[in-house]
């Protein structure tokens, strides 16, 4: 899945959004592009799921 995190701009942006899925999935996959502003994550949490747990660190997000 992929979100578009508009407030992302630098490497503790994300750390910060790694931190948080990994502690919700350890085994998640996260890539973040700090061009776009952009996040992808494979992991068997659902999207909605993510989307909190990205607010929760700090981040409006939405799906792309």
């Amino acid at each position: 899945m992929k979100f578009n995190v508009p407030d992302m701009s630098c490497g503790h942006c994300t750390a910060a959004i790694e931190k948080a899925i990994l502690e919700a999935d350890s085994s998640a996959n996260v890539t973040c592009d700090l061009d776009s502003r952009s996040v992808t994550i494979e992991s068997g949490l659902q999207a909605d799921a993510v989307a909190k747990l990205l607010l929760d660190a700090g981040y409006e997000a939405e799906a792309a």
